[in-house]
C-alpha cells in the first residue's frame, strides 16, 4: 500500500507560515536541497490544497533545475471545492479532487505505485490526520521563532508518533521524520 508523507517547513514553535502568510523565513542549504530531492524521487504523486496548488502552479512549471523538473513530471492531486480544471504549464498531470477527500486519498493509497507527498496545504494535512491517512510526517524545523503564525496542526485528537530519523543540516535546520505509533 502506498504511503502518504507530509513534508512541511515549520518554525521552532510549529508554525507553517507567518501570521501574514509570509514564507521568506525558510532556510536552505545544499544538503537540505539533496534531502528534499531524495524525497521527491521516492514518490510518484503530490497532493496539494487549492491555495498551495495555485501558488505552486504559478512558479514550478517555469522554474529551472532538477527539483522543478521532477515536480513537473509528477502526478498532482488538488483538493478543491471550486476549481474544475488544474492546469500545470504544458503538463497534463494535475487533477482536481472535489468529492470526499479522505475517501479519495484512501482509494489512491490502495492503487499500485510509489508513495505520495503533501507540501504545504495545512488544511489538507489536518483533515487527513484526523482520518488517520498520514503515514509519515517529515517536519523540517527552521531555526526561527515566528511568534505568531498558522500552526501545522489544529485541534485534532492526540496522535502518538515514533521518531524514525533526525538529521541536522549546516544551515541549522533539523529534519525530523515521524511515523504513527502502532
Amino acid at each position: 500500500m502506498r504511503k502518504v508523507i507530509v513534508s512541511e517547513m515549520v518554525s521552532i514553535e510549529g508554525f507553517m507560515e507567518e501570521a501574514r502568510g509570509q514564507l521568506d523565513w525558510f532556510v536552505q542549504d545544499e544538503e537540505l536541497n539533496e534531502y528534499a530531492m531524495n524525497l521527491l524521487e521516492s514518490v510518484d504523486a503530490i497532493i496539494y490544497g487549492r491555495i498551495t496548488y495555485e501558488m505552486m502552479a504559478g512558479f514550478w512549471p517555469y522554474a529551472p533545475g532538477d527539483f522543478a523538473a521532477r515536480t513537473n513530471e509528477l502526478q498532482k492531486y488538488v483538493a478543491t471545492g471550486t476549481l474544475t480544471e488544474t492546469p500545470w504549464g504544458t503538463w497534463n498531470n494535475a487533477r482536481p479532487i472535489s468529492g470526499n477527500l479522505a475517501e479519495e486519498i484512501a482509494r489512491l493509497k490502495k492503487e499500485p505505485g510509489k508513495d505520495m507527498v503533501i507540501y504545504g496545504s495545512g488544511s489538507i494535512v489536518r483533515e487527513l490526520t484526523e482520518h488517520g491517512l498520514i503515514d509519515e510526517y517529515r517536519l523540517i524545523v527552521n531555526p526561527v521563532v515566528l511568534g505568531k503564525g498558522k500552526p501545522l496542526f489544529g485541534s485534532s485528537d492526540r496522535i502518538n508518533l515514533n521518531l524514525q530519523e533526525a538529521k541536522a543540516f549546516p544551515s541549522g535546520v533539523i529534519a525530523l521524520t515521524y511515523v504513527k505509533s502502532r
